[in-house]
């Protein structure tokens, strides 16, 4: 029986890949020119789930030649992944669009 590669699903949001590792999330496919991390900084307890308090977010150039330090486009940090995430997708949209034209 031939072995089948099976294809990641990787969860979407508006569209793009969701990943997280650890307190990390990146949104965005990571061959577009731009993604976004969120780093979680810290948590607080809502009735008996752990969610997310205080965020911080980045939007990375992914180009490998340009220095570590100038790969930083834009960064803030937010209350709540909700607000990280709507400023996010805001920020990746525009990022991508300017690029492109």
């Amino acid at each position: 029986m031939a072995d089948k590669k099976k294809k990641e699903k990787f969860l979407m949001y508006k569209g793009r890949p969701l990943v997280r590792s650890g307190n990390t999330l990146y949104y965005g496919n990571s061959y577009d020119p731009f993604v976004i991390m969120i780093n979680v900084l810290t948590t607080k307890q809502v009735e008996d789930l752990t969610v997310a308090d205080r965020v911080s977010i980045q939007l990375l150039n992914t180009d490998p030649t340009v220095r570590p330090r100038d790969r930083i486009v834009k960064k803030s940090e937010k209350k709540g992944l909700y607000a990280a995430m709507d400023i996010g997708s805001i920020w990746l949209e525009r990022a991508l669009a300017d690029k492109n034209s």
